[in-house]
């Protein structure tokens, strides 16, 4: 029996392990950067077994596993995130969130309990392996500055030659892997624009100046970016999410606050709109005769997924010809944004998709709605997938002298 036989066996033989650490989980959520008792939860997990732990990596509750096989070869990285959301749950489960207001509703839990017997799994058989494999419990992916650039701004994954990770989706059922090459998410930024004027009277607005007007014009012209300075072949997004100028009904407001939301597909179009914004700001104030101050803050970068290695994991997923691994197919870019983008700046990867549709439902709830849920088969899809790759990937013969991955191999 190879190595990858005997994991694949191993994972399927604690599919209900896996299951069972995701209801625990799912029954016990923590905010972003909150996440004290999972972290907790997840070093003890590893506690007596032959591997290195860092613990409080990067600005929060980051995990980081090192699992150093018999003899020397690549490094690969493997990322599961472990944060909640500020959501009530309303799906109808027997692990339905104990924590109020908090819930596991973009399938973290998922992530954490199939990455955990993995790792496991991994460890045993290290003997078998070469290469070394880094497992990371990331802390804080819901919630920016998150908790991916900091673990890479600590160091430990300077070694990496390649990352992996993976995220559920309710867009096909268990079974179903779909990859994406190039720029798979889109990027995200924050802004607060606030407008000083002078304020008056109703009665006599020639001695005052509006703030709510030139906020007003400003969310106008904002629309404009995306139409006539973006590449109608991208995809960019300004949405103003606040416009605060509440106060009488005859008083001229001498300031408001706007905030703002910004994606844009590709950092051609984020500098575009960069630049566009920045530009708008300085002529409202030209135009106006008003102050303004502007909080511009780029959040998560748009997620570029290596071609080469996204067509290596698909290569290696489509002919790994397991029961479990249905369909491996092309599955759409995403319009939201994820900072296991900051990975992919700092080393190549591929950041790939598990079909998690429930049995039965035609229209599933997506990721973020209170009625979230998943198929947990879904769950050993996931460990076996990310299994594949990890033993396709540290297999020095089925490397090409490059460094990459052959694409002439045929995955036995």
């Amino acid at each position: 029996m190879t190595v990858r036989e005997e994991l694949m066996k191993m994972l399927e033989q604690r599919e209900e392990e896996m299951i069972a650490i995701r209801r625990r989980l799912h029954a016990h959520p923590e905010l972003s950067f909150k996440e004290k008792e999972t972290a907790a939860y997840i070093a003890d997990y590893y506690r007596g077994k032959d591997v290195e732990i860092e613990t409080d990596v990067g600005n929060g509750y980051g995990i980081v596993v090192t699992i150093k096989g018999v003899s020397p070869g690549r490094t690969v990285g493997l990322r599961a995130d472990f944060d909640a959301l500020p959501i009530t749950e309303e799906a109808d489960v027997p692990f339905k969130s104990v924590n109020e207001g908090v819930m596991h509703a973009c399938g973290h839990d998922a992530h954490t309990a199939y990455l955990l017997v993995l790792a496991d799994c991994l460890i045993q058989l290290k003997d078998k392996i070469s290469g070394t494999v880094k497992i990371i419990h990331q802390h804080a992916e819901e919630q920016p500055p998150g908790g991916a650039k900091s673990i890479v701004d600590s160091g430990l994954l300077d070694d990496l030659d390649a990352i992996f990770g993976v995220h559920l989706l309710p867009l096909a059922p268990a079974g179903t892997v779909g990859t994406r090459s190039g720029y798979a998410f889109n990027g995200r930024t924050y802004f607060k624009l606030r407008i000083q004027a002078t304020g008056g009277h109703g009665s006599s607005p020639h001695k005052a100046n509006d703030a709510i007007v030139a906020g007003a014009y400003f969310v106008t012209a904002a629309q404009t970016i995306v139409s006539r300075r973006v590449d109608p072949m991208a995809a960019g997004v300004v949405t103003i999410g606040s416009f605060d100028g509440k106060g009488s009904f005859n008083v001229i407001k001498d300031s408001i606050e706007l905030e703002g939301d910004i994606r844009y597909s590709d950092t051609d179009t984020q500098a575009a709109i960069d630049k566009e914004l920045h530009r708008q700001v300085k002529g409202l104030e030209e135009s106006f005769g008003v102050r303004c101050e502007l909080t511009y803050t780029p959040d998560y970068p748009p997620l570029y997924n290596n071609p080469e290695l996204t067509a290596f994991v698909a290569m290696t997923l489509d002919g790994a010809k397991d029961e479990d691994i249905r369909e491996v197919k092309e599955f759409p870019k995403m319009s939201p944004s994820e900072d296991f983008a900051y990975y992919l700046e700092k080393v190549p990867g591929s950041y790939f998709f598990i079909g998690c549709t429930p049995k039965g439902v035609e229209t599933p709830y997506f990721n973020h709605h209170p009625k979230f849920d998943i198929d947990e088969d879904a769950i050993l899809v996931a460990a076996k997938s990310v299994g594949q790759v990890v033993c396709s990937y540290l297999d020095e013969s089925r490397s090409g002298a490059s460094g990459e991955p052959d694409q002439r191999l045929s995955i036995g």
